[in-house]
């Protein structure tokens, strides 16, 4: 994608995104179709080979939440948006502490949480070690929905015999008897997801509450089957303001006053 297709002419306000997720991506999307805004996105960098992006992307931390009010202020950013996953806690704290800092506003693009329905078998937790220590304490066949990142827990239960899906491979295996692997990226289909836990006789799923369509194959396979759903709550976020589709981020974008600029820019 040249500069000009993604809105760098000169003049344009400038907007970093910090993603990853789908909506960060159906969000760069639509912006690059409009071209009003020098679009940036950066991710965490934890996925190895991330899908491509409809804006300039940059991989990696900023180093806490002075290196991004650093990157904002340097790179003149005019406006931020945190499409992060939801359970990237920290990255939104240091997104809602960078933008005070720089006097950028900020949105938050958050997917509404999965909700429990009549037929959901759903075990809460309040995160990922203490939904381990909820499968309970007789040896059961889970599917394992975490992420590659935080499964390190389950070497805490290694009674279970685990499934665990990740985009990347787990390196190294877990120190469990009994882990085999699967690596695959959403969407799932919830027929799919009927076959596989089927096919590997899950009696109990481990899962965030990710929320979005993509990963829910999951949760509605388990109710048709009556498997039990470990859910891990999501942690708390910083308050800010906060909306649930990209089509209100394209309204507050509208809405933003671009004609006036934080103090750093006369600097």
């Amino acid at each position: 994608m040249n500069a000009s297709e993604n809105g760098r002419e000169a003049g344009a306000p400038r907007l970093l995104i910090l993603g990853g997720t789908q909506e960060a991506r159906e969000l760069a999307a639509a912006l690059a179709a409009r071209g009003t805004y020098a679009v940036s996105l950066s991710l965490a960098g934890r996925t190895r080979n991330p899908l491509p992006m409809d804006a300039p992307t940059r991989s990696g931390g900023f180093g806490g939440a002075n290196g991004l009010a650093a990157y904002l202020t340097t790179e003149r950013i005019d406006a931020l948006v945190d499409a992060t996953h939801p359970f990237a806690a920290a990255m939104s704290r240091n997104a809602a502490e960078a933008a005070r800092r720089a006097g950028v506003p900020l949105l938050a693009l958050t997917r509404p949480a999965w909700e429990k329905r009549p037929g959901d078998i759903w075990t809460e937790a309040a995160d990922i070690p203490d939904a381990v220590r909820k499968l309970g304490p007789a040896p059961r066949r889970v599917l394992v929905a975490l992420g590659r990142n935080e499964v390190r827990a389950l070497e805490a239960a290694p009674r279970h015999a685990y499934l665990v899906r990740s985009i990347d491979p787990v390196e190294p295996p877990l120190d469990v008897p009994d882990a085999r692997y699967i690596e695959a990226r959403g969407p799932f289909a919830r027929d799919d997801e009927r076959a596989l836990l089927l096919a590997h006789r899950i009696d109990a799923v481990l899962s965030k509450n990710s929320g979005g369509t993509a990963t829910y194959g999951k949760i509605d396979a388990a109710r048709a089957l009556g498997i039990e759903v470990v859910m891990v709550a999501r942690p708390a976020r910083p308050e800010v303001e906060t909306v649930e589709s990209v089509a209100q981020v394209l309204g507050w974008l509208e809405r933003l006053p671009h004609h006036s600029s934080p103090a750093w820019r006369g600097v």
